[in-house]
């Protein structure tokens, strides 16, 4: 397939299933580790802060690598808000069993800081969970601070 990127989701992207849906041309490729990076949480959805990713030396996180078209990638940009400055595409290299990976994923053009809600840090659970991440991956998912209803 010509002009096919590589795209590592970390967020709700990681289930198979969601990405059938907003990208049916893209099947996954495996599973990997951004390594020197960690997931956090900025700006503010409809109901608390959104998923990113930001350089940390010490931490790492899962991902889920695709094989994109550009068709494709300009549906998934516009579910993830590009086209809007909510996200924007950087490359990085992603550690998988088969050696790095450059993929590109989207990264949030906001501050981190602020706190998701519990609804949201589900929806990233159970897609980790349906990529198949590790236990404790999706354990730490499940239990991180959350936004309380009255916030």
């Amino acid at each position: 397939m010509a002009n096919v990127a590589l795209y590592a989701a970390y967020a709700s992207n990681m289930d198979p299933e969601q990405m059938a849906s907003r990208a049916p041309h893209s099947p996954m490729r495996g599973t990997g580790w951004l390594t020197g990076w960690r997931l956090t949480f900025g700006g503010q959805g409809f109901d608390g802060a959104l998923a990113t990713v930001v350089e940390d030396d010490f931490e790492q996180v899962f991902v889920v690598i695709y094989d994109v078209p550009a068709f494709d990638e300009k549906e998934l940009d516009a579910w993830e808000g590009a086209a809007l400055g909510v996200y924007r595409k950087i490359r990085v290299r992603v550690q998988t069993l088969d050696g790095d990976a450059l993929c590109w994923l989207y990264v949030l053009d906001d501050y981190e800081g602020g706190l998701p809600s519990a609804h949201y840090l589900g929806i990233l659970a159970d897609a980790a969970e349906a990529a198949g991440a590790p236990d404790d991956y999706v354990k730490d998912l499940r239990t991180r601070p959350c936004k309380s209803l009255g916030d």
